[in-house]
């Protein structure tokens, strides 16, 4: 009986692992956005996690939610930079999140600043 029970309980952990493991390290597609950077801000009240807005568009109906990971203060510190300019994001899509990561699947890894195509300067 403990036999069986020991291996139920290592299965059980193992599945439990792998999930873990396997949401972490595959991301489900990978791309990159431009737009104007709207919002960046650090949010939750136990876990707080960095969120982000990038309109796409001249109205607000094409808004890009996104999430960075705590991990990434570069990608952080150039968003709070950026702010309110032209950027372009690359990020990772993950098959689903965790409250402790982001309220989002889109997890930012690069932000590059570039030249609004609305203007002409």
């Amino acid at each position: 009986m403990k036999k069986y029970l020991f291996i139920a309980v290592t299965v059980i952990i193992l599945a439990v692992v792998s999930y873990f493991a396997f949401v972490y390290y595959v991301p489900y597609s990978e791309g990159v956005r431009s737009g104007e950077l709207i919002k960046i801000s650090h949010k939750g009240v136990v876990m707080k996690t960095w969120e982000g807005e990038l309109s796409q568009g001249i109205t607000g109906a094409q808004i890009f939610k996104f999430s960075v990971s705590s991990k990434r203060k570069d990608v952080i510190d150039k968003l709070k930079e950026y702010q309110g300019a032209y950027v372009k994001l690359n990020y990772e899509e993950r098959y689903t999140t965790f409250s402790w990561w982001g309220d989002t699947k889109y997890f930012i890894t690069e932000v590059k600043l570039e030249k609004s195509p609305h203007f002409n300067n």
